[in-house]
């Protein structure tokens, strides 16, 4: 199972003259796993991994990839147990 872990990058802006430092959380993405070959899955399971989940059609408009080439994909990812379909969403598993 892949889950989500946050880093902290700090933000500087100026506040009456004097530097103030903000931290804001960005999650930070785990390794592709090996078994994702194409260059096709491997850009839809990292969109699903920052966004936490996605429909097929989010993946289509985002990615501009055509929605019988996002179900082939994610049907193998399915099939290789990487990602899970929670309703009309696509999870990383």
């Amino acid at each position: 199972m892949y889950c989500m872990q946050h880093r902290f990058i700090p933000l500087y802006g100026i506040d009456q003259g004097t530097m103030m430092q903000q931290q804001i959380a960005t999650p930070e993405i785990d390794p592709i796993p090996d078994e994702i070959s194409s260059s096709e899955a491997k850009l839809v399971y990292l969109y699903l991994e920052a966004a936490g989940g996605a429909t097929v059609d989010d993946l289509s408009g985002t990615l501009a990839l055509k929605k019988i080439s996002i179900l082939s994909v994610l049907n193998s990812l399915r099939t290789s147990s990487l990602v899970e379909k929670s309703g009309d969403n696509f999870v990383p598993a």
